[in-house]
């Protein structure tokens, strides 16, 4: 119940060390005050019985300031707790995406990390605040139940045993519930994403035009209700039976409570106590009951926390899965271009390998290109190039320098990439393409020159804002572009990076028209001379415009060349080649 509250408490002291203070201070303070209270009461009581008004204005105005210090205390925790709460939910979550965005690639394309994210993030903001207050919440009502149980225990011993063993059935009843409930949360984490993704699909821009074309919306709905009904079945039940059994058990301490209450009525009605002493006593039994009730529900909610802040600290502390590595190896320091040395590479979860042996070199300033069929594993060339994975097996160099030992942001700031799947960020269009070299965002001679080499001055010159055009349609005044407009914003990106000597491009120009291509790939000729080239396409007049061609089926190069010589070696190229053309004539 408690491995985890020391380095809760940790948390919440680096996020605020004076809230965390002004924390335990007023809890400490909140122990005391109503004690002060019951005694002021018991001697007000008593001043009247004896008709002493002095006493009794006395003890009223000391009960006064008493009570107003209580509400006070319970103001000022509540806005403590507020204000922490509201730093932690900045904090942790700030926490959670820092280290999803330190993981690797892997992680993304694995659902059980999906799982683990849902799990961290769900109530993260509010359970470490939680989880510490319940903790010094429980050293206040312990503090307090310690001194009502001095005040009577003298007159009643018996009776605050029994108080506190009747209280214990529905605090276990609540700590079991609570464990079930997050055994119910923990175990659907799949399907709340599933929940989540149905309710994305049928309320979002991205889905709109397919859902309604196809009326998919009936279906997805659906589905929807379908588990969203599950969820509520499955609450339903178990909320039923944690009241009915907790109401039940606390019967049973409500009864105890009465029955003390009886004894101290009678023995004041027989003189053996005065009538102050009872107003006390039944007053500290109420509050000592209700103190140790506290107590344990205390303990019942911190082992509910204990449990969820289990799921922040270990996706928090979780590590790159560890890959089949190989030692770097020795390269030659007077090469300049890219190798690939005998490398392979297997998916997680997947036997065939998407690249096997693949070994080629590229001189640096050389134009190559990939081609090959779908899943021949051009992207995942790409990719390890880029070091978003780590080969299974061989070499890649660059500049012969093993790329096992290369700085990540040494190595990628040399590089300039347009994936196929390229982001639509719901920024500004000057915003959109500035991302590609984030430091120099405000540098607008830059951010115009990489739009015009992307061919996204047009795009600029009919929006009414120009680059400040806000785009996409998630936030106001947004325009949407189309593929090919969004496409001429990404290859813009690219071309940001202005001190990128290898660019590659996937599927550059997959949305645009022939006559833009054409345009693209001139203005990209003529920009990247002297850089090495990387393309990925299945158009070949984008294709042959490259020095070199790589062939790739199945993970291995099968063919190089030039594509005059590809063609004249009538092999796999030649034959790509003809089937494309055949659809032309």
């Amino acid at each position: 119940m408690l491995s985890l509250l020391g380095s809760t408490v940790a948390l919440v002291w680096r996020s605020s060390r004076p809230l965390t203070i002004a924390l335990a201070a007023l809890t400490l303070l909140a122990a005391v005050v109503p004690l002060a209270v019951a005694w002021g009461g018991k001697h007000i009581v008593d001043a009247v019985v004896a008709k002493d008004s002095d006493a009794a204005f006395t003890w009223v105005c000391f009960e006064l300031g008493a009570v107003v210090l209580q509400a006070t205390c319970t103001r000022g925790l509540s806005f403590v707790r507020m204000v922490l709460g509201a730093r932690m939910g900045v904090d942790v979550n700030v926490a959670i995406l820092e280290k999803a965005t330190d993981l690797s690639l892997a992680h993304f394309e694995d659902s059980e990390f999906y799982d683990s994210l849902t799990r961290a993030r769900r109530e993260a903001s509010s359970r470490p605040v939680s989880l510490v207050t319940e903790a010094f919440a429980i050293v206040q009502n312990a503090l307090t139940l310690g001194g009502y149980a001095v005040l009577v225990l003298r007159q009643s011993p018996a009776w605050m045993l029994a108080l506190a063993l009747a209280t214990l059935p529905a605090t276990i009843a609540e700590m079991r519930y609570s464990k079930q409930a997050f055994r119910f949360r923990n175990w659907r984490s799949p399907d709340t994403r599933k929940l989540a993704y149905l309710e994305h699909v049928l309320a979002n821009d991205e889905h709109a035009k397919e859902v309604r074309i196809l009326d998919l919306g009936p279906l997805l709905l659906a589905r929807y209700k379908k588990l969203a009904e599950s969820f509520y079945r499955d609450d339903r039940a178990l909320a039923t039976k944690r009241s009915g059994v907790s109401h039940a058990l606390s019967l049973l301490a409500t009864g105890v409570f009465y029955g003390a209450y009886a004894s101290l009525a009678l023995a004041a009605a027989k003189g053996a106590i005065t009538l102050g002493n009872l107003t006390l006593y039944v007053l500290a039994l109420r509050q000592g009951q209700s103190a140790f009730q506290s107590v344990l529900a205390g303990l019942s909610g911190l082992y509910e926390h204990n449990l969820y802040m289990s799921n922040l600290f270990a996706f928090l502390s979780s590590e790159d899965d560890p890959k089949p590595t190989v030692a770097p190896a020795e390269g030659s320091p007077t090469e300049r271009g890219v190798r690939f040395d005998h490398v392979r590479f297997v998916y997680d979860g997947k036997t065939e390998p998407a690249l096997d042996d693949v070994t080629f070199f590229i001189p640096e300033g050389q134009s190559v290109a990939l081609v090959g069929e779908n899943g021949a594993g051009k992207s995942t060339l790409v990719k390890l190039l880029a070091r978003l994975y780590q080969p299974t097996s061989g070499h890649i160099f660059v500049d012969g320098k093993d790329l096992a030992i290369w700085d990540e942001r040494a190595l990628r700031a040399r590089l300039g990439v347009v994936f196929q799947d390229f982001a639509q960020y719901q920024l500004t269009l000057g915003e959109n393409v500035s991302l590609g070299s984030v430091e120099h965002q405000s540098d607008d001679p830059r951010v115009d020159r990489a739009i015009g080499r992307g061919g996204a001055e047009p795009v600029v010159q009919e929006l009414a804002k120009g680059k400040e055009t806000q785009l996409g349609r998630w936030f106001k005044d947004g325009v949407e572009l189309s593929g090919g407009q969004w496409q001429k914003v990404a290859l813009s990106r690219a071309f940001m990076r202005e001190e990128a000597d290898i660019l590659i491009l996937d599927e550059p120009t997959a949305a645009l028209d022939a006559k833009a291509e054409h345009a693209v790939f001139e203005r990209f000729r003529e920009l990247t001379k002297g850089r090495t080239t990387i393309v990925i396409s299945h158009r070949f007049p984008t294709v042959r415009l490259s020095e070199r061609i790589f062939v790739l089926e199945k993970g291995r190069v099968v063919e190089e060349g030039s594509h005059d010589e590809l063609v004249a070696s009538q092999g796999r190229y030649a034959m790509m080649f003809e089937l494309q053309a055949a659809g032309y004539r």
